[in-house]
């Protein structure tokens, strides 16, 4: 399919349609009319994009050791694109992906900037949920480990829907808790929340400093 063709088909047949509600007399105002629809005034270029390749890293299980990452994400985090015959089944991760988790687990601070789409959120959450994993496997007390602050509700959301995927019915040795706390909650899941704090919490800034108020007060 030429794309081009099309867009210009398109825009002439939208152009024809546009035009057949009125008829123009006077020839200054019809020259004008003709030269903003020639000057596609109506209607900007073609918008082009190019459909980034971003390049790959090792497996999830490629970082596991004893220095790296521990053996429950491999399975926690499973690619569900993997072949019957491949024996690791574990996500396959992209480059930057690799080279941020692997700064997480040497104890350093990152910033990850790429593409929408690139997987960024696995570039904490897989860290996070490491973390989780291995305090819970030295009985280290129950707590939230990692507050993740977004600015809109909408990406909370996502991210919900997102670790759903990897840490619901999968039947874990030590399972993960991560909870929502927006403002979409009801008042009996808010105060559940305070009382039972998950491991992962997703919030926003005005809800994080209204939870932090209510603990200080009941302190």
């Amino acid at each position: 399919m030429d794309v081009f063709s099309l867009d210009d088909h398109l825009l002439e047949q939208y152009t024809s349609f546009a035009r057949s509600f009125t008829r123009i007399r006077a020839i200054e105002i019809q020259n004008k009319v003709d030269a903003l629809y020639a000057g596609r005034r109506f209607w900007p270029e073609p918008l082009i994009q190019l459909n980034p390749h971003y390049e790959g890293g090792g497996s999830i299980q490629v970082l596991v050791g004893p220095k790296g990452l521990v053996a429950d994400c491999a399975r926690i985090f499973r690619d569900p694109r993997s072949a019957q015959n491949d024996p690791d089944k574990s996500l396959k991760l992209r480059r930057h992906q690799e080279q941020a988790i692997s700064l997480a687990l040497d104890g350093k601070s990152f910033v990850v900037t790429t593409g929408t789409g690139s997987g960024k959120s696995l570039c904490f959450f897989i860290p996070i949920v490491d973390a989780v994993v291995k305090a819970k496997r030295k009985g280290e007390t129950a707590r939230t480990r990692a507050v993740v602050v977004y600015p809109m509700n909408a990406l909370a959301n996502s991210q919900l829907e997102e670790l759903k995927k990897f840490l619901v019915d999968q039947h874990h040795p030590v399972p993960v808790t991560f909870a929502r706390y927006t403002g979409q909650e009801s008042s009996e899941e808010r105060e559940r929340i305070r009382n039972n704090p998950p491991d992962i919490l997703l919030t926003n800034f005005m809800m994080l400093e209204l939870l932090m108020t209510v603990r200080r007060q009941h302190l």
